[in-house]
């Protein structure tokens, strides 16, 4: 029975483990939340550029970041 009771309160699956999976748990929600937020964040943006009603200032941006061009009369201030 001694040796019973102290695996259900030091074994792996004891009490003072059940700490250690709270904290596991509340770690994986806070993750979660934050990958469910960036997943909102890219589904609004794939919404932006669909092709049938493209979003025209969202394609003015990806256009101006990824071919690195701007207007003649615009000033770029950098930010680094």
């Amino acid at each position: 029975m001694a040796f019973f009771g102290v695996y259900a309160v030091l074994g792996p699956n004891g009490l003072f483990a059940y700490g250690d999976y709270k904290r596991q748990l509340e770690r994986r929600d806070r993750d979660y939340t934050a990958l469910d937020h960036r997943r909102e964040v890219l589904k609004n943006r794939v919404a932006l550029l669909d092709p049938d009603h493209a979003n025209p200032d969202m394609v003015d941006e990806m256009v101006r970041k990824q071919l690195n061009v701007a207007n003649p009369d615009e000033v770029i201030v950098p930010l680094k």
